[in-house]
């Protein structure tokens, strides 16, 4: 059975990376947006990102301008957003699509897995997140209103970090 190790996705700076590297972490998959009503969650995405990883925790962004172009620039526009507005230190990705004919492979396999709270299928708007146990295993998914400091989202990390 697939997993998130499975893939390889580009970085914002260009280079390829096996997700098989975050092997063993417990990981928050966001599809992220510069120009959006919820932008403001990476400021709890980054706080999330830095309390946790010293117990094998990261975020991992992926922008995407399929809903309403609210990321229009290029992979280096977004990188310097994110660093120079909200501190981003977490993985961030390429530009991708999470929806339609050219979903990246990485988000037609999230979007398949039986998920709750939200279920499964196509992401509804920037900033939906899918929780990722150690063994690369999709184990909930929240709408993208979840904040990133919402308790539901908060007991299901701190429940899998546990194990």
């Amino acid at each position: 059975m697939p997993n998130l190790y499975d893939f390889s996705m580009k970085t914002i700076d260009g280079s390829q990376q096996q997700l098989d590297e975050h092997r063993g972490k417990v990981l928050l998959v966001v599809n992220v947006a510069s120009r959006c009503g919820l932008t403001p969650q990476y400021d709890g995405l980054q706080k999330l990102h830095a309390e946790y990883a010293p117990r094998g925790f990261a975020v991992l962004g992926f922008p995407c301008n399929q809903f309403g172009g609210q990321e229009p620039g290029s992979d280096a526009d977004v990188r310097a957003f994110c660093t120079t507005n909200y501190g981003v230190t977490f993985p961030m990705f390429s530009k991708i699509d999470v929806n339609g004919d050219a979903r990246a492979p990485l988000y037609a396999w999230l979007t398949s897995q039986p998920t709750k709270p939200d279920g499964p299928g196509d992401i509804t708007w920037n900033f939906a997140k899918f929780i990722v146990d150690r063994s690369g295993s999709v184990v909930a998914r929240f709408d993208p209103s979840t904040p990133p400091n919402a308790p539901q989202l908060l007991t299901v990390i701190q429940e899998v970090l546990a194990r």
